[in-house]
């Protein structure tokens, strides 16, 4: 796994039949767990999801899906790239949210997607 690259192109793991044009990556564990959490809840996963170190290969930006939506001034440290990420390691001790609160989160994901509001930015 180390030394991977992963690369955009793939299936969005919070749209249906959506390709992601960018990589999702944040300096910051809260947004990678909210992240890894809600991917496996959307795929219909069992399981937490992996939480990568990464490194940008290339040139990268704030993420507008957070950043220009909920968090003004980029807090949460939450990026994108068209470039690969370089794997560097792997989270493995992290702690996920109650499944009460993701259970939450999800319904109001859900709520916005019925209302037509959750416009990914890609």
């Amino acid at each position: 796994m180390e030394g991977e690259l992963l690369f955009p192109g793939y299936p969005s793991n919070y749209e249906g039949n959506r390709v992601s044009n960018n990589l999702y990556f944040s300096a910051n564990l809260e947004p990678a767990i909210w992240g890894a959490e809600l991917a496996m809840s959307f795929a219909g996963l069992p399981g937490r999801g992996n939480i990568y170190i990464v490194e940008p290969t290339g040139d990268f930006e704030d993420d507008p899906n957070l950043t220009n939506k909920r968090f003004p001034g980029n807090p949460t440290k939450s990026y994108r790239t068209r470039s690969p990420l370089k794997i560097v390691g792997v989270v493995t001790d992290w702690q996920g949210h109650p499944e009460d609160v993701v259970r939450g989160m999800l319904s109001s994901l859900h709520d916005l997607q019925q209302r037509g509001l959750a416009i990914i930015e890609d």
